[in-house]
């Protein structure tokens, strides 16, 4: 029997949408399906017609107007790794059907990988109304009041984007940040998975993981994530060793030995010519062309070697 985890990686959007009412409201309570199926009493706190809640997985049927219809394995495997050691980052979104049953609006992989992942329930935003504007205008208003680490953030900004239809300078215009430190902060997403985890937990900064980007090469970037958790590297030191291995010459590849053929006979002919002029020769025979080699050890024993070959033939040396 798996484990069921008690909480994810980071809270996203989940963190923007309160589980409870405000202090001092009256609760709304509604039957919450719990982990093993039974019915829970659980307080719901609406913001702009959406809750956020924990669902049973077996609780959630699919969307019949999914458009996409072929999922990549090797990425739901990956994402159930993922779920297994941190948890969703990102809820899915679902539409309440009934009391216990419910519709996927977005998150079908997500909702695949925890499925595979053994997990009982799924962080899941329950819509409420069919007003969407109303819940991406409420989620942008919160997003910078939560404390999110930067990964955390990094999967708000991304969900909203491909979710809510929300374009970078929007996003940054509602929260009263840049479009360049917007668009940065979900480059963070591109990062390996060792070093996502390491931004996470609070080990590597904003800082380093976008001097980290610099690199082009997966296996780099952990490389210099390793070496500035292990000598302490501040930010403007992790950007210059970028800016170093970034205007490293590539070694040059070492080319491969010339391919010869083993024609029948040229070996008795190397012999054969050793023998006459006395001296190694060598015969070799490559792919297009081929050649002889005749070695000698000296100017006079180059004159001999010639004069064999063709006794009319002088070499001039100088005196």
């Amino acid at each position: 029997m798996t484990e069921q985890r008690k909480g994810g990686l980071g809270r996203g959007l989940a963190a923007l949408i309160p589980q409870g009412p405000p202090a001092g409201a009256p609760s709304t309570i509604r039957p919450a399906v719990a982990g093993n199926g039974a019915k829970a009493q659980q307080p719901i706190g609406e913001v702009a017609g959406a809750v956020y809640r924990e669902i049973a997985v077996t609780a959630i049927r699919t969307n019949a107007k999914q458009p996409r219809q072929v999922f990549d394995q090797d990425a739901i495997d990956e994402l159930s790794f993922s779920i297994k050691e941190f948890g969703l980052m990102q809820p899915i979104v679902v539409r309440e059907l009934t009391a216990d049953t419910f519709e996927l609006v977005m998150g079908e992989r997500r909702w695949r990988a925890t499925q595979q992942a053994g997990l009982k329930t799924i962080p899941a935003i329950v819509r409420q109304t069919a007003d969407d504007v109303m819940l991406r205008d409420a989620l942008l208003e919160n997003i910078h009041r939560v404390q999110l680490n930067p990964l955390e953030e990094a999967s708000a900004y991304q969900q909203l984007l491909e979710e809510f239809g929300v374009t970078h300078e929007e996003l940054a215009d509602r929260i009263g940040r840049s479009r360049p430190v917007v668009t940065n902060t979900i480059r963070l997403l591109k990062l390996p998975l060792a070093v996502q985890r390491r931004v996470a937990a609070g080990v590597l900064s904003a800082g380093h993981a976008r001097a980290l980007l610099g690199l082009d090469d997966a296996g780099a970037q952990e490389d210099l994530a390793a070496r500035i958790i292990a000598e302490g590297m501040s930010v403007r030191a992790t950007e210059e060793a970028v800016t170093i291995a970034k205007n490293e010459k590539p070694a040059k590849p070492k080319q491969a030995p010339r391919k010869q053929l083993h024609a029948p006979g040229l070996q008795e002919l190397a012999e054969r010519l050793s023998d006459n002029f006395d001296t190694r020769v060598k015969v070799e025979l490559g792919q297009r062309k081929g050649r002889i080699v005749v070695e000698f050890g000296s100017v006079d024993d180059l004159q001999r070697i010639i004069g064999m070959m063709s006794p009319e033939t002088t070499i001039r040396t100088s005196e």
